[in-house]
C-alpha cells in the first residue's frame, strides 16, 4: 500500500528529510520527494500533485502551519483535500490540537519510529476521513469517540 504512494517530506534540516526518507524507503515508498520550506511545499504540491505530505512546523519562509493554512483553502489551492502528517519536535498538548484545528490529518513527534510513521500512513490510506467544514476551519471529518460522540476540533481549543 505504501509503495503505491508519492510521498512529499517537508522539513527546513536536510538531516531530517534524508532520515524519513530512509523510513519511508525501508517501510516500501517507492516516490519521496523533498522541500526544504513552506514555499517549495506550496510549489511540490502544485507541479507533483503527491498522494500524502510530511510537514514539519519550524521552517524558513513559510511554517508548516502557514503551509497547512494554505493548503486547506478550498476554491483557493488546487489541493485542499491533501492528506497532511505533521511532523515536528513540538510534543504540547496545544500544539497537537492546534495542528488538528488547522486541518492535519495525523500528528507525529520527532525522532519518530519507522512503526510510528507506518501506522500514520496506513491509517491515512486503510481509513480515509473526508474533509469537511467546520466553522472557518476545513479539516478531516473528526474521528468518532469510544463513547459514540464525535470529536470537534473547535471545542477542545484551550
Amino acid at each position: 500500500m505504501i509503495q503505491g504512494l508519492n510521498i512529499l517530506v517537508v522539513d527546513g534540516n536536510a538531516y531530517m528529510r534524508k532520515v524519513t526518507r530512509m523510513m519511508l524507503m525501508n517501510l516500501g515508498a517507492k516516490s519521496v520527494m523533498e522541500a526544504a520550506d513552506g514555499l517549495a511545499a506550496l510549489e511540490q504540491i502544485r507541479n507533483s500533485d503527491p498522494d500524502v505530505m510530511l510537514l514539519d512546523w519550524d521552517m524558513p519562509l513559510l511554517n508548516g502551519m502557514e503551509v497547512v493554512r494554505i493548503v486547506r483553502s478550498p476554491g483557493v489551492f488546487p489541493r485542499p483535500n491533501l492528506p497532511i502528517i505533521m511532523l515536528t519536535s513540538r510534543a504540547h498538548r496545544s500544539s497537537v490540537v492546534q495542528a488538528l484545528h488547522a486541518g492535519i490529518n495525523e500528528f507525529l513527534v520527532k525522532p519518530t519510529s519507522a512503526k510510528a510513521l507506518h501506522d500514520r500512513l496506513s491509517s491515512i490510506v486503510i481509513n480515509p476521513r473526508p474533509m469537511v467544514q467546520l466553522g472557518d476551519a476545513y479539516v478531516p471529518q473528526p474521528r468518532k469517540m469510544s463513547t459514540g460522540l464525535e470529536l470537534d476540533p473547535t471545542e477542545v481549543r484551550r
